[in-house]
């Protein structure tokens, strides 16, 4: 999820205690302010000379054997199926779990962990962000050839993004459970002398944090739930996408060590690999002992988490799928607008679950500097936009990333059949990229499919990857009303509005409310909808069915421990 920041004019991350940067968090929490910890350029200036290069053989040191060294409950099997979207194949093997075993050495580790109380864990988990924040470049190189992302992106979204969206985790957590005092004298008014009591409160973990992680974003979007369950008391164990193993495992490496070194048992998180088409993540979350799960992923397996989880009364955070939504009235700057919008159309090949699906604008045209633009004249000026932007080959790879899956590729492949079927027409093609450095990955751009409002069974379907629907409608009325009934019933994670009519973007934010989803207006410059900002933007709302769960709200954080209360007579 790139943010764009004032990073290219950084410096290296100051030294400051754990307890100084957990003050400037929850004062950043509060204000909703600018506030990045962990800066987001590669650049040496920033991180050193040699941070890159060391990185790169950090993570080189890895491949072709065994990732040792991990603490937990293992049955001695060993698994690792992960292949690069750029082509190579990883062949890192890595121990399988032993579940009650590792749910007993969860179990374990938990006493001394609640008993920390809230400040003193949130600061051993800023500890393990810092010493994250040292491997970004390791990380990023796992991020990159398990997900597909261009370097840069991966860097970004999979390490300082990653890192300050678990700082905002922590942060929050703290603030909930700050909330409720240690030790109170309660007294009752009466007559003579009031009643008194000692009443102590008293925070606990719920039990295990199952985390089940994604293929596209594997750090960013599991970040969140791992330190949020961590922060609250609750052990974790992380059950990785098995195409996508690595990032976490470095991540677990990390967070063992610094639990170690602080006196707690490593086994308070635990890695959960597994072997394609195992289906662990069903069976860890069908254990007693696993109280919270996070989950992002596709949505029949959500959904069937979301509802078994609440019969077995587990808290279950889920981010699925939905139909992120433009809707195009008019502009005062079309050539930003479609600079902007290309941009959010082809970062990651559209394999981002912020990214752009359904385009609204009126079947008679907008209105905007250059004069009246028809519906047809809109499209081929966006593929212009977009070819522009991915014109040039080995410049293009640099924002596209690869393709992650076949699921992506057959879909980017067969744009003439998803238009036919809806009774539309390519408007521009998903062209194949040739990588410069490594010629077996399957790089595309933003495919265009111009159809009627009326095929909205097309559009209403999430189509992961780079397809995008120009939708024509009779009007902006129409194409608030088709975002807001759209979002509503299939959910969306972003939205975005253009207009010059204040009355239009009254009616959009209406619109938005009404269906639960963040709005962008008139993006122009290098601020993208994809992106979204720790500390002051949520990541999602739980207002709609794309998602049930906010990064990071205090209902993200607070259905994570409970308060037992403890009271005696003065």
């Amino acid at each position: 999820m790139r943010r764009v920041t004032a990073a290219d004019n950084a410096t290296a991350t100051p030294e400051k205690t754990a307890e100084h940067v957990l003050d400037e968090a929850h004062k950043a929490l509060a204000e909703r302010s600018y506030y990045s910890r962990y800066p987001e350029s590669p650049s040496p200036r920033v991180y050193g000379e040699n941070a890159a290069a060391e990185g790169l053989s950090a993570y080189e040191s890895l491949l072709g054997k065994k990732f040792e060294g991990l603490a937990g409950a293992f049955d001695g099997e060993w698994v690792g199926e992960e292949k690069s979207p750029y082509g190579p194949t990883l062949d890192v093997a890595y121990p399988h779990l032993d579940v009650k075993g590792a749910m007993d050495a969860a179990g374990a580790a938990m006493p001394s962990w609640r008993n920390a109380g809230p400040r003193r864990r949130a600061v051993v988990l800023v500890e393990a962000l810092e010493q994250l924040n040292k491997r970004s470049f390791e990380i990023a190189n796992a991020v990159q050839h398990t997900s597909g992302q261009p370097f840069v992106m991966a860097f970004q979204a999979g390490g300082p993004q990653a890192q300050d969206r678990g700082l905002e985790a922590v942060a929050a957590a703290y603030v909930e459970q700050a909330r409720v005092p240690a030790s109170v004298t309660w007294e009752k008014p009466g007559r003579g002398e009031p009643t008194r009591m000692q009443k102590d409160y008293h925070v606990v973990a719920r039990g295990v944090g199952l985390v089940i992680g994604c293929n596209t974003f594997p750090t960013w979007n599991a970040y969140p739930g791992i330190f949020a369950s961590l922060a609250t008391g609750n052990p974790v164990v992380i059950k990785p996408h098995p195409s996508a193993v690595l990032p976490l495992a470095i991540t677990v490496e990390v967070l063992q060590k610094v639990l170690r070194d602080n006196g707690f048992h490593p086994e308070l998180v635990q890695l959960a690999p597994e072997a394609q088409g195992e289906g662990l993540a069903k069976v860890l979350a069908e254990r007693p002992e696993v109280k919270i799960i996070d989950y992002t992923g596709g949505p029949s397996f959500g959904a069937w988490l979301e509802r078994e989880g609440a019969a077995r009364g587990q808290q279950v955070y889920t981010e699925k799928a939905g139909v992120n939504t433009v809707v195009v009235d008019s502009t005062d700057n079309v050539k930003a607008m479609l600079g902007n919008l290309a941009f959010s159309l082809s970062l990651y090949t559209g394999q981002m679950c912020t990214t752009p699906q359904n385009i609204y604008l009126p079947k008679a045209g907008i209105d905007t500097d250059e004069g009246h633009l028809s519906f047809e004249e809109f499209g081929t000026k966006l593929a212009g936009a977009i070819g522009g932007l991915t014109g040039d080959d080995a410049k293009a790879v640099e924002v596209l990333g690869a393709t992650v899956n076949d699921d992506v590729r057959a879909r980017a492949g067969s744009l003439d059949k998803i238009a036919s079927d809806a009774g539309g027409s390519v408007v521009a093609d998903s062209r194949e990229v040739t990588h410069p450095k490594y010629p077996d990955a399957v790089v595309r751009t933003p495919g265009l499919i111009g159809v009627d409002v009326e095929a909205s069974d097309a559009y209403t379907t999430e189509q992961f990857g780079p397809v995008t629907f120009l939708i024509g409608t009779d009007g902006t009325e129409q194409s608030l009303a088709t975002f807001r009934d759209t979002v509503r019933q299939h959910g969306a994670m972003t939205a975005a509005v253009y207009s010059t009519d204040e009355g239009v973007l009254d009616q959009a934010r209406e619109a938005a409310m009404d269906a639960g989803v963040a709005l962008s207006e008139n993006l122009l410059g290098q601020v993208f909808v994809n992106q979204t900002a720790a500390f002051s933007d949520y990541h999602g709302t739980g207002a709609n069915p794309a998602a049930n769960a906010a990064y990071a709200d205090s209902a993200f954080v607070a259905g994570r421990f409970r308060v037992i209360t403890t009271r005696r007579h003065v």
